[in-house]
């Protein structure tokens, strides 16, 4: 019987190696790996991946690599009618808010036009094969941080009992500051819903909060827990902007993005979007981070504090995973906080 195959864009990174790592070992897909490096030229020698591809290479027999740019119409086509994928998983992304200012071309053509190649090479190659696309929260913009909050001793929190599970996948995207980031992974999430509901293809959105694991290569404009936590080993000032340290993210370890990815293959439905995340149980400030990693590395965190906050930053954000659950009650969090931060520990300590 001819294995399945699964074709994942940004395989070299954090979600996408992890995917071809589950898919392949776990579940036999072949896998096609598309990745150009491009988050070095992001973020330059820190944000590298080329080591994960060559990991990739040597762990996974059933691989193969493509150094294919997503803004390349033409090649991603012909590659999507060649290799005809059973599923796809799109990735690829520059994935910062910050440095999208500063590359505003490079920034929407990579995620809002790359996400549009994809589909359309989806759409004449193989409609039929479940399209997951990685979004992110930063397409609910700064709204969030209209939610009424109230301070704790070490985070922000909601006061409004409305949200005591978190952002559900019903809060506006509209009337709010985005980041241009955000706009373009906008632009490409509103598309993955529309060539989902337009051509009846099995198409989902993940707005994903803070995705995060060992394999992360982050860097001080994406990637929070492991930079944290590559600052503390490596004794590096850690700054932090605004909201006096105490602005709230949750967490969701690589691996149980990999296994909702499973759970939806297994029954796709068409133009939907979920609200990734570790949940409220796995949400963590800046300086809950700082202690819990404190404690896994015996080393104080060395920080200094900016009192401007980033533009379109949440003060507060996690996800109420209840629609996930209820759509795939099969799938939950297998990876806590602490042993996430654990392994992330242990993962830039190796590497």
């Amino acid at each position: 019987m001819k294995k399945p195959i699964l074709l994942v864009t940004g395989s070299s990174g954090l979600i996408g190696s992890e995917v071809c790592m589950f898919f392949s070992k776990t579940l036999g897909y072949d896998v096609h790996g598309v990745d150009n490096n491009q988050r070095a030229v992001f973020f330059g020698p820190n944000g590298d991946t080329r080591w994960n591809q060559k990991r990739l290479q040597q762990e996974i027999t059933n691989y193969t690599h493509h150094e294919i740019d997503i803004r390349d119409r033409k090649a991603v086509l012909e590659l999507l009618k060649t290799v005809k994928p059973s599923v796809i998983v799109h990735a690829a992304a520059q994935p910062s808010h910050d440095r999208a200012a500063a590359i505003p071309f490079d920034d929407f053509d990579t995620n809002a036009v790359g996400t549009l190649n994809m589909l359309e090479a989806a759409r004449q190659a193989c409609p039929e094969s479940p399209f997951i696309h990685m979004s992110t929260n930063k397409v609910y913009g700064d709204a969030p941080n209209r939610i009424e909050l109230k301070e704790l001793e070490t985070r922000w929190d909601y006061a409004d009992s409305n949200y005591d599970n978190g952002i559900s996948e019903s809060f506006s995207i509209d009337q709010s500051k985005h980041s241009l980031f955000g706009a373009s992974k906008v632009a490409a999430d509103v598309m993955v819903q529309e060539y989902g509901r337009y051509f009846n293809m099995p198409t989902c959105c993940l707005r994903g909060g803070c995705l995060t694991g060992p394999k992360h290569s982050g860097v001080e404009l994406h990637g929070f827990l492991s930079y944290l936590v590559k600052c503390n080993l490596e004794g590096i000032e850690y700054k932090v902007f605004g909201y006096k340290g105490k602005q709230v993210r949750d967490n969701i370890h690589s691996l149980d993005v990999a296994l909702f990815m499973a759970a939806f293959v297994d029954s796709p439905r068409v133009g939907e979007v979920y609200n990734i995340g570790g949940g409220k149980n796995n949400s963590v400030s800046i300086l809950e981070a700082f202690k819990i990693t404190e404690g896994f590395t015996g080393k104080a965190q060395i920080f200094s504090y900016v009192e401007e906050n980033r533009i379109g930053d949440h003060i507060c954000y996690y996800s109420d995973l209840r629609k996930m659950k209820d759509h795939y009650p099969q799938w939950d969090i297998t990876q806590s906080l602490e042993s996430t931060i654990s392994q992330i520990v242990e993962a830039w300590k190796d590497r």
